[in-house]
């Protein structure tokens, strides 16, 4: 029987749920190995309570020469890596053991679930999926979004990882022409949801500075310019940055699909939807016709007027198995428009009561409300708006508005 063994990285994994993921492999796991970066915490007690071996690395800002010196000490014939936050399924290991008796791969990609706690929140280009709660640790989270990834690999000393961050041995694979399959087991991670937002956010922070070390070693890697873009879009809130380095991936790779995706979001959040439609027309032309591509469209075709091709296009994303009620909420507001009015607001209604703490929901059917001539609602859902926080300038004048209205006397008839 070909062994396997556990290459972890860790610093500080005992909140992140280390002793869950070392349970969660334990069984079929022949050997587990352990490079620690600097933990303060528990870990060094957890990584002996599963006899597990345990190297002291330093850290050098750069996720991959971590995973390597870990790497240079591997001895079984397979290598699985996990990280502290994340665990397998009661499926996986007798779904891994049965791929290490296939002599034609050296690798398998594998889906990694990431868990969410909402149900709008995307990731990269994926959004966010209804959770079907096949493992009972993820019953507290309502949606996942699921993200491509390479976990298990022969003991080759030419497979190692490359990039600072995002770091991956896709590459050096391709390089060496060894082949990669599909493998069906699945890596569920917790992190997104679990972590403080303040632990988030200095996550974030580091990614957003390694990404910026990674395009400054290689500033012609359209993948390293998209993955900083992706950091400027969504962590920084930067579109027309982010815009610039997706423009620049477009051009070192004109293939290169999910950029000209995002340059198109870009376009959207910055209010050019035609130079949006354009970059998403390119994106379909590659193929590329994913849910955010079709929340985008329709963001697109709804900020220029365009409200029957805007509802085709929510509703192609709500086909798409994603669980974002944003979508359902912006399907429901061109139908407004449409003067499918009822349905319109009843589908917004769906959405809130799906989601009730997403602030933009209650703007979506204020202002759908007030389109239809419902002041009522638009009063009522507006002050539950207000009472979410972190309101602007747009409430206040929204909230004297509705309040003009419904306290003048009816007209005489």
């Amino acid at each position: 029987m070909p062994t396997i063994e556990l290459n972890m990285i860790v610093k500080n994994g005992a909140a992140a749920g280390l002793a869950r993921c070392l349970t969660s492999v334990a069984p079929f796991i022949d050997r587990i190995l352990i490079g620690d970066t600097g933990s303060t915490d528990a870990t060094p007690d957890i990584v002996r309570e599963f006899d597990a071996e345990f190297l002291h690395l330093p850290w050098e800002n750069d996720f991959a020469r971590a995973r390597n010196r870990v790497l240079a000490h591997r001895r079984c014939d397979w290598i699985l890596v996990l990280d502290a936050d994340e665990m397998l399924d009661q499926d996986a290991p007798h779904q891994i053991r049965a791929l290490l008796e296939d002599p034609t791969f050296f690798a398998y990609d594998n889906w990694r679930w990431n868990y969410m706690r909402d149900s709008h929140t995307r990731l990269g280009s994926q959004s966010p999926r209804v959770n079907p709660f096949v493992l009972e640790e993820s019953r507290a989270f309502p949606a996942y979004v699921p993200s491509l990834t390479t976990r298990l690999f022969r003991s080759h000393p030419g497979i190692d990882y490359e990039g600072c961050v995002h770091e991956t041995v896709t590459k050096r694979l391709a390089a060496l022409g060894l082949r990669s399959g599909h493998a069906d087991f699945i890596v569920h991670h917790f992190g997104h949801a679990e972590d403080p937002q303040s632990a988030r956010l200095r996550k974030n922070d580091l990614y957003q500075s390694l990404s910026q070390k990674k395009v400054s070693s290689d500033p012609r890697d359209p993948q390293a310019l998209f993955e900083l873009g992706l950091g400027e879009l969504e962590h920084l809130r930067h579109p027309a940055a982010a815009l610039s380095l997706f423009e620049q991936a477009c051009v070192l790779s004109p293939g290169y699909a999910v950029a000209w995706l995002f340059a198109g979001v870009c376009l959207v959040r910055m209010g050019n939807a035609p130079e949006a439609l354009r970059r998403l027309a390119r994106a379909a032309e590659l193929g590329l016709r994913n849910s955010v591509f079709w929340q985008t469209l329709g963001d697109a075709r709804f900020y220029t007027g365009r409200y029957a091709e805007a509802r085709a296009a929510y509703t192609a994303a709500t086909h798409q198995g994603e669980a974002a009620p944003l979508s359902l909420a912006k399907l429901g507001a061109s139908e407004v428009h449409l003067s499918l009015t009822n349905q319109g607001l009843r589908r917004i209604e769906s959405a809130i009561a799906s989601d009730p703490g997403f602030p933009e929901l209650y703007d979506i059917l204020a202002a759908a409300a007030l389109l239809a001539g419902d002041l009522r609602l638009a009063a009522q859902t507006n002050q539950t708006r207000m009472r979410l926080g972190n309101t602007t300038e747009f409430h206040t004048r929204l909230t004297a508005l509705l309040h003009a209205q419904t306290a003048a006397p009816a007209p005489a008839r």
